[in-house]
């Protein structure tokens, strides 16, 4: 009994940085992605998630490991293997894209708020005051716990989905029966929805906050439980809110550009209170990402420069590290404040850089798992390996024609 007790108290100890990664994948920019998937194509994409939660729990476990292994984050391995220029020259573009999308969180943050009557001169200030504070005054555990909890939130998406009375046998079939159709609209947000789900970001922010943390490699089993169980999770809430959205919107011909109008459109048809579900979950999952991301960036820049980073410590002690976080926030937060600023551009120019990063982050990631000097014995796989890199090579097909078809209506309109 007391042996049990042990192994479940060093469970609770190492479990966090899989599912908070995963769940807050779900931010504003997915939350979209997925209510727009069901609005405009009903159960139609829910096939999507399937090979996208396989791709995302093999990409997340890989970089899981290599942080256990090596105590590093992936920014620091790649410096100190592929040379400081490479690094330097991506990380500038994770920096601005980042940027891009922490602007999109605020945004959201600052709809979701505007749906309660809220102005946003009001919410957008303090909610980057406290976040702010939380990460810069309070420890790793801290923020871990802040976050754990605050994905609980995510279930809401799951009443709301069971309050709009789907057809489960519909349902059911749209899932395991993939069907397409072939047309532009379609295929753009079925990259999308893969997009959404595996970013850059997130395989630096999952190695860093693994060496944070210190996890040991006798403990790695229950680390890779962890992300397993954060790729299910966060998959399983896309699957709730693309179906909340193909009941509601869907037979009713709604179109939305944006998840706040998803939130509103459900009142009438859903009721009020898996509305107001919806909107509270918006407004978790932006705020969230507004912490996250900016933190995510802050890690890799520090360590691909060799600065000292981390949540434990203070201004005094990684001043880099902290002021970018700090410069991020602010300054996203003013841009959203800002009437007329180019919103949508910069969150365009955010999905663009992200799409063109991942497959050489992805790439990267690869190699330096397979490397056995870092690795040991460690290293993937023969069979892991041809999954990892078809995943990669899926992937690069995806987002070339993601790319492709974000900067072609921009030639045609000049």
């Amino acid at each position: 009994m007391r042996g049990r007790w042990k192994t479940f108290l060093v469970f609770l100890s190492i479990i966090g940085p899989g599912i908070i990664t995963a769940s807050i994948d779900n931010d504003a920019g997915g939350i979209t992605t997925y209510s727009v998937a069901g609005a405009r194509y009903g159960y139609m994409l829910l096939w999507t998630l399937i090979p996208t939660t396989i791709a995302l729990i093999v990409i997340q476990e890989m970089v899981a490991r290599m942080g256990v292994v090596t105590g590093k984050g992936l920014s620091d391995l790649i410096r100190e293997n592929y040379g400081v220029k490479i690094t330097f020259f991506m990380m500038i573009i994770l920096l601005v894209a980042n940027f891009g999308t922490t602007i999109a969180e605020f945004a959201g943050w600052a709809a979701s708020m505007e749906i309660f009557g809220l102005s946003k001169y009001v919410t957008v200030p303090s909610g980057a005051f406290l976040i702010w504070l939380l990460v810069t005054r309070g420890s790793y555990r801290v923020v871990e716990g802040v976050l754990l909890m605050a994905c609980m939130i995510y279930l809401g998406y799951v009443v709301s989905a069971f309050m709009a009375a789907p057809k489960w046998g519909e349902v059911m079939q749209s899932t395991f029966i993939p069907k397409v159709k072939f047309e532009s609209e379609f295929v753009m947000l079925t990259i999308a929805i893969i997009g959404t789900t595996i970013t850059p970001w997130m395989q630096f922010y999952l190695q860093s906050s693994i060496a944070e943390k210190g996890i040991k490699k006798e403990n790695y089993k229950v680390t890779k439980l962890d992300v397993i169980i954060g790729c299910v999770i966060t998959d399983i809430i896309a699957f709730f809110i693309i179906v909340t959205c193909a009941t509601t919107l869907y037979p009713h011909g709604i179109r939305i550009n944006e998840a706040k109008e998803a939130a509103l459109s459900l009142a009438p048809l859903a009721g009020q209170y898996a509305s107001i579900l919806f909107a509270v979950c918006l407004a978790n999952a932006s705020i969230l990402g507004a912490i996250v991301v900016p933190l995510a960036t802050a890690y890799y820049v520090c360590e691909a420069m060799g600065w000292e980073a981390g949540v434990n410590k203070s201004f005094r002690e990684a001043p880099q590290f902290m002021w970018i976080y700090t410069a991020l926030i602010v300054i996203s937060a003013l841009l959203v404040l800002i009437p007329g600023a180019p919103l949508i551009l910069l969150m365009i120019l955010s999905s663009l850089l992200n799409g063109i990063l991942l497959p050489f982050v992805l790439v990267f990631a690869l190699s330096l798992v397979n490397n056995k000097r870092l690795m040991g014995k460690h290293t993937n796989p023969r069979g892991y390996n041809y999954i990892a890199w078809g995943t990669v090579a899926v992937l690069i097909i995806l987002t070339t024609a993601l790319i492709v078809m974000t900067v072609l209506p921009g030639f045609k309109s000049i």
